[in-house]
């Protein structure tokens, strides 16, 4: 199977006063295409560092990182941007979703940078809202919206551009429980459907869900392993 994620001997250091801090302290792993991950670790263990380098969000401070066949240290300020915006669908926590826009215009923006012409925009963020469930939301503020609704907003704006790859930061970590279950078997349903699918989480439950778990601990990988039935 083809490697969509490589990483080799990640390190990224911190200075905190007159101590060094090793956030990631020689991290390497690959992912597959069509993976459905998670990485999880209490605060502080490095996933969190991690996932803003997978993202390109950061820059390690030694080490390779290399997303679909792409050295993504190698980029310019320009080139990383426009290869975030074509390759990554970000997921938040707190779901980054703009008040004053409605569901169907937050899904439209990722293509707004991109040039998606008009038409072509507004008839895929309306495919995307209806895929996760809010065809008859599409008018909806987030204000009018639950926090599993603007959750799911925020899942179809990241899967506007076809990214490569879905990078999901705590993605049940304001919902509540049933909700959380809902978000987790929208992923996983669009994971059977080839996305590959990468959860950053301290919630063991949220990890088991996926089929492979990496565990962190300071700054370390200290598992790493396939998970049972429930996430085939």
């Amino acid at each position: 199977m083809a490697t969509l994620i490589s990483a080799e001997a990640l390190v990224k250091l911190y200075q905190m006063g007159d101590e060094t801090v090793h956030a990631l302290d020689g991290v390497s792993f690959t992912i597959p295409v069509g993976e459905y991950c998670a990485i999880v670790g209490p605060s502080g263990s490095g996933k969190s560092t991690l996932m803003n380098i997978i993202g390109g969000l950061d820059t390690p401070t030694s080490g390779k990182i290399v997303i679909d066949n792409n050295d993504i240290g190698e980029m310019s300020d320009e080139e990383l941007a426009l290869f975030r915006n074509r390759t990554i669908g970000f997921i938040f926590q707190s779901f980054n979703l703009l008040a004053r826009l409605t569901a169907e215009q937050n899904v439209e923006l990722p293509m707004i940078y991109a040039g998606v012409p008009v038409k072509e925009r507004r008839e895929r963020a309306a495919e995307l809202l209806h895929r996760v469930g809010l065809g008859e939301r599409l008018g909806h503020k987030p204000t009018q919206l639950s926090g599993g609704q603007q959750q799911r907003v925020a899942i179809a704006r990241a899967l506007a551009g076809k990214p490569a790859l879905l990078l999901a930061d705590e993605p049940t970590g304001a919902l509540d429980t049933n909700t959380g279950k809902e978000i987790m078997n929208l992923f996983a349903a669009l994971n059977r459907e080839g996305t590959t699918v990468v959860i950053v989480t301290h919630d063991h439950e949220v990890a088991e869900a996926t089929r492979r778990t990496i565990e962190m601990r300071d700054g370390h990988i200290v598992g790493d392993h396939r998970n049972g039935s429930r996430a085939a």
